[in-house]
């Protein structure tokens, strides 16, 4: 440098090939507190980058397919295709729930069949089951009848039984343990 009058100064000389030795204390002060937390910022950087990264790349390729599939005869075909799908969909639910009107007419229509023998058959005093309903029984019984055994069976116990009486009769009566200590000697 040049002061006043030409003659040059020398500034104090600083020296140019320092090592880093005087970080190494206060990065290891910082790792040996904040370490795990350093670490985990990192990692959470590095998977920001990679899904910004992906995200990129889809975008990138997915516009590239968008401006393919601008085509305006291939975009027609897709939407008439499309209509063609919907359509015949359509046609199968309308197929399905005409169907269950006519099952559920059908069944009401039976319903209602069966309320009227019911209501005809208490009016002359039978059964308020159908007539339909009464002739199988009477069928089965008399087909029944024919197969099964005499049913001549005693009672298990007589008519005085009672159970809380405490003469139930027999070896089978329950008495208390023997208060105090068991046996022994």
């Amino acid at each position: 440098m040049e002061a006043e009058g030409g003659a040059h100064v020398r500034d104090e000389e600083v020296p140019q090939n320092q090592d880093l030795s005087f970080l190494l204390p206060s990065v290891t002060a910082l790792l040996s507190d904040y370490g795990w937390y350093v670490v985990f910022v990192c990692v959470g950087v590095y998977l920001l980058i990679q899904h910004l990264r992906k995200n990129r790349s889809t975008d990138s390729q997915s516009s590239s397919v968008s401006a393919a599939s601008q085509d305006p005869e291939s975009v027609v075909r897709s939407q008439a295709a499309l209509e063609a799908s919907r359509r015949r969909m359509q046609e199968e639910q309308d197929a399905r729930a005409a169907e269950f009107r006519e099952r559920q007419q059908r069944l009401e229509e039976e319903k209602r069949r069966q309320k009227i023998e019911m209501w005809e058959s208490m009016k002359e005093g039978k059964s308020y089951k159908g007539n339909a309903k009464v002739a199988q029984n009477t069928e089965d019984a008399t087909s029944s009848s024919s197969l099964r055994p005499k049913t001549d069976k005693k009672p298990l116990r007589n008519s005085g039984y009672s159970p809380l009486s405490g003469d139930g009769g027999g070896t089978c009566s329950w008495r208390p343990g023997r208060r105090g200590p068991s046996a022994g000697g």
